[in-house]
């Protein structure tokens, strides 16, 4: 097996030299009627890669985390064993197709038989294509892959990160929160990095009543792969030709 990255998989990858930068310059502000139309034709083009880049029947799981965990940190571990024991349920594995925590968990789905797939962000830095994905696409607005993150998967799985993963997970919360999205599992890996997180949202906003005691339902904290799968299982979900 080639440690190579593989090249996109649609035809259209050459377009992204033509929208790089676009977020930035579609949000800096006011600008000419003609310059916003393009970019909304970039993004309306960004959407339809993503759409026919990922047409497939098989259940999904999206896995968010950081790109900045080593391959010998406990995390990127964790999320190898992650995407394998959720590879080896009959779920497609997706994540934001970077390093660290997206590489391991792409990494576990291979090495367990199961579909990888990634939507990677164009950045200046830290952002390449990992070499475990079966299929990817090249973004450059953050809000597109966001839903192409969400779109296809009936669990997602939260790993320790930064200011993206939280992100990531707010977004789906709140999509969840205002029936936007089925309550679908939010399942939290790794319980001590994220206690403090969950305790604030399920002790102060919940006493100050800026959430509602089924906003929390949805939210779960785990410790390992077995966890992951568990709260999957008893949710109802797992594919029907599970191997597990």
């Amino acid at each position: 097996m080639s440690d190579a990255a593989p090249p996109p998989s649609d035809r259209r990858s050459s377009l992204l030299p033509h929208v790089e930068s676009a977020e930035k310059l579609f949000l800096a502000g006011r600008r000419p009627r003609e310059a916003d139309l393009a970019s909304a034709v970039r993004i309306f083009l960004e959407f339809l890669r993503g759409f026919e880049s990922f047409e497939f029947t098989q259940p999904c799981v999206t896995v968010f985390g950081s790109a900045r965990f080593a391959e010998s940190h406990p995390y990127y571990r964790l999320a190898r064993e992650v995407g394998a024991a959720l590879a080896r349920a009959g779920f497609a594995v997706m994540t934001g197709g970077g390093s660290g925590i997206m590489e391991a968990a792409n990494r576990g789905a291979r090495e367990a038989g199961g579909p990888s797939l990634g939507c990677n962000i164009v950045l200046p830095r830290e952002q390449q294509p990992n070499r475990y994905l079966d299929r990817f696409i090249q973004l450059d607005h953050f809000f597109v892959r966001k839903v192409m993150l969400v779109k296809y998967s009936t669990a997602f799985v939260v790993m320790p990160g930064g200011f993206g993963t939280l992100d990531e997970a707010f977004e789906i919360a709140t999509l969840m929160q205002t029936d936007k999205l089925e309550r679908f599992p939010l399942i939290a890996v790794g319980a001590g990095f994220w206690d403090d997180l969950v305790e604030f949202v399920a002790g102060t906003m919940l006493r100050e009543g800026t959430i509602s005691p089924e906003d929390t339902h949805f939210i779960h904290r785990v410790d390992d792969a077995e966890g992951v799968i568990r709260v999957i299982r008893e949710a109802g979900l797992m594919p029907d030709r599970c191997r597990v």
